[in-house]
């Protein structure tokens, strides 16, 4: 049973209780998602002025939060509704998962760049990069990030360092200017 205020709206097309159900569906998936949803509001509609084939139906879908308004970015359109309906809920439902996050305090952490020196350059584009701890890293040409760029050794570099194999890695890697 849904506690939020659902507010559905139908233009230029009649009133379908199959799509208005659909619509529930979804939202009560979203209220299961998160309880602090305030209203939720959707748009279905089969905007004239289109030269397709088919009728495209367009779906937008608003929600409110406490402090913010989350909303399917652009109307989701598509000859099924149902398929313009699900499209429209994911971004949605998308949205609401960062903000869910935002309010965790769990934002997203970019991997943090190392630094180091090229050590060691082979022919063939692969070759060892030395951090400031002396941990050598592997990588080849297709890690490095401006296409054609040579790397010299002795070259100050940034890179992601991962874990692989037989070692450890570079991947990322831009000389430092």
């Amino acid at each position: 049973m849904m506690k939020l205020a659902l507010q559905v709206t139908f233009r230029d097309m009649p009133r379908s209780e199959a799509i208005e159900a659909e619509i529930r569906r979804r939202a009560e998936k979203l209220e299961d998602f998160c309880d602090r949803i305030i209203s939720c509001r959707v748009t279905v509609e089969t905007p004239g002025g289109h030269k397709h084939q088919g009728k495209l139906h367009s779906v937008h879908v608003d929600l409110k939060v406490p402090g913010e308004e989350i909303a399917s970015s652009r109307r989701q359109e598509h000859e099924d509704v149902y398929v313009a309906i699900r499209d429209a809920f994911d971004t949605v439902r998308r949205r609401l998962e960062d903000y869910m996050r935002k309010l965790r305090g769990e934002t997203k952490q970019h991997e943090r760049l190392l630094r180091g020196r090229v050590l060691r350059l082979f022919d063939d584009g692969h070759g060892f990069i030395a951090d400031a701890e002396g941990n050598e890293y592997y990588f080849d040409q297709a890690g490095v990030v401006r296409e054609g760029e040579r790397l010299a050794v002795g070259a100050a570099v940034e890179f992601l360092g991962e874990a692989a194999g037989q070692g450890l890695q570079a991947k990322r890697v831009t000389a430092v200017r």
